[in-house]
């Protein structure tokens, strides 16, 4: 078996991101995908706090700043060419910022339409403010 490299290789990711996938460390279901810079990752080991990089803010986004629903990370792992990132974590709250416990919560039917599939746990405008933008990855 070969050995791959311990630490992502940011040098692979298109401007220096990386994918970070985030699933619930207890069912397995993926709650959403962001992007990581070295500065988010370093952030994401040092505190143990899920930290992606926003590209619509153009700086670092510590996940549940704002409405309160962190992620604890439990496990990381990285992918056989070290350019994608896997977060085992314990969601606190919506992971969703349209307030669902998943950014995929829609399902797509065979003719292209989305059914949403699931439960909204919060409404975004109590967590982000009425009528404010929620923010984006």
């Amino acid at each position: 078996m070969t050995d791959a490299p311990a630490i992502p290789d940011f040098s692979r990711g298109v401007d220096g991101l990386l994918p970070a996938i985030a699933q619930d460390a207890g069912s397995g279901r993926v709650l959403m995908l962001a992007w990581m810079n070295p500065q988010a990752w370093q952030e994401t080991l040092e505190t143990g706090q899920a930290t992606y990089w926003s590209r619509s803010r153009g700086k670092l986004w510590r996940k549940g700043e704002t409405s309160g629903h962190r992620q604890r990370v439990t496990e990381i792992r990285v992918d056989c060419d070290a350019d994608t990132i896997l977060l085992s974590v314990e969601q606190t709250g919506a992971a969703c910022h349209d307030g669902y416990a998943s950014c995929f919560y829609r399902t797509i039917q065979s003719d292209g339409s989305a059914t949403v599939a699931d439960s909204r746990l919060v409404d975004p405008n109590d967590v982000y403010g009425k009528g404010s933008d929620a923010p984006s990855a």
